[in-house]
């Protein structure tokens, strides 16, 4: 399993202040879970923290002051933060929590689970740039509503991570401001557009962080760093708070270092949110749509130790032709053609199938995403949003503003949504891509 892959000898997990030797913090979860769920604690950190947060094995300052630390060391060389909260108001809410537990009060799901939050998430009181000179030093009032939910959980938020400019970008080399490294070999990339995110967690600087995607921002970075990446349903969690991309294809995603604080994590920051009309009060059950409440994902997870040889026994997959067809990098078609030996092994029948417009998904990506930020993005002029350059005359600020705020990026995929949207050529591009993507569903 991915959760089970350890980083290099130079970002192993320090050890506890305080701790003797004989209660490392990988040992913490050895009482019994403290929630209702069918797998052992130890998969899970959330589960562990907060088994040993109620069995007075650990303190969530302990805790607190273990990541902080951890975080210090490795982020000069790794990069993955904008922003980290100040330490003192970190520990602040740790000893909230402690002192919550010492009063035999109830605590949150979440509470002392340090989170990280990809910058064009926004968060009260602290910068929410999306990566972008546009939004430098911006300041949300508000909290997103994934946000909140997580505060009222109990979760920390330790700080604000990098990200390609507004989303737009897989290695966060389109960020105004760093770029990130990989936690597993320095010289590379995360990933990206939430690559920050997805390092953060790869190198135990949080326990959980929050990305967004739109056409694999969370889920690419998450293979590149070893960590589990999971792309909610549109709908699903809410996008209140979150920057727009592409308003169409935009969700808030989950990073985790296992399948477990990932199911933990979305069930956290799902559900119905008046804020956002897309947000869905339905879920898909047995393939009809009904109102029910959200279900808890980690329901259903088993414990590893309790499964037979060929669990998937009778499980049938489909192995999409396309992805495996001329034109595939080899190391890629090599590591779906592993995939599915895998999966025959655990017990699953392999059909091939063929999708003959998966071809036409990527060009109506690329259309649709575009013109939607070429509108999205026209609200930063530096009059409605955004920093304002100096000038004399209204067309010129506007021109300043913009040319000074926006990457080369940003730029490039403005100008191509605005000629996708233009008189002569919407029905060419914009319209097609539209009825192409209908039929992708």
């Amino acid at each position: 399993m991915l959760s089970t892959i350890q980083p290099p000898r130079y970002l192993s997990r320090f050890p506890l202040r305080g701790r003797t030797k004989s209660r490392p913090f990988q040992s913490l979860s050895s009482a019994q879970p403290v929630t209702k769920t069918s797998f052992a604690a130890d998969q899970s950190q959330i589960l562990s923290i907060r088994d040993s947060l109620l069995n007075r094995h650990l303190s969530a300052v302990e805790l607190a002051h273990s990541y902080l630390d951890r975080l210090k060391q490795t982020e000069p060389h790794i990069n993955c933060f904008l922003h980290v909260s100040d330490p003192d108001k970190v520990l602040k809410q740790a000893q909230d929590i402690d002192d919550k537990i010492e009063r035999n009060e109830e605590v949150g799901p979440l509470a002392g689970v340090l989170v990280a939050i990809k910058d064009n998430i926004c968060t009260a009181d602290m910068p929410s740039t999306g990566g972008s000179y546009i939004l430098e030093g911006y300041r949300p009032p508000f909290d997103a509503t994934a946000v909140k939910r997580l505060k009222d959980l109990g979760a920390i938020v330790v700080g604000k991570t990098n990200l390609d400019e507004f989303g737009m970008g897989s290695t966060t080399e389109a960020s105004a401001f760093k770029v990130t490294a990989n936690p597993w070999d320095l010289s590379r990339v995360p990933g990206g557009s939430s690559g920050g995110s997805a390092a953060s967690v790869s190198a135990r600087q949080c326990v959980v962080s929050l990305g967004s995607d739109t056409g694999g921002s969370v889920r690419q970075p998450a293979s590149f760093c070893g960590v589990v990446g999971l792309k909610p349903t549109y709908g699903r969690v809410s996008r209140f708070g979150l920057m727009a991309y592409a308003s169409s294809l935009d969700v808030i995603g989950c990073f985790g270092s296992s399948v477990a604080d990932t199911g933990i994590l979305l069930h956290a920051i799902s559900g119905h949110d008046s804020l956002d009309a897309t947000s869905s009060k339905r879920v898909k059950c047995s393939f009809n749509l009904k109102l029910a409440e959200v279900p808890d994902f980690t329901s259903q997870f088993t414990s590893a130790s309790s499964l037979k040889s060929r669990p998937l026994e009778g499980l049938r997959v489909g192995l999409i032709r396309e992805t495996v067809d001329a034109g595939v990098d080899s190391g890629v078609k090599s590591a779906i053609e592993g995939a599915a030996t895998h999966l025959e092994q655990l017990g699953c029948v392999l059909k091939e199938v063929s999708l003959p417009s998966f071809s036409l998904g990527l060009p109506a990506y690329y259309i649709l995403a575009s013109s939607e930020s070429s509108s999205n993005l026209s609200r930063y002029d530096g009059v409605r949003y955004g920093n304002q350059a100096s000038s004399d005359e209204l067309n010129a600020l506007y021109e300043e503003s913009r040319a000074k705020g926006f990457g080369s990026e940003v730029k490039m995929r403005i100008l191509m949504g605005t000629y996708a949207l233009s008189a002569g050529y919407y029905d060419a591009y914009y319209k097609r891509a539209q009825q192409v993507s209908f039929l992708l569903q």
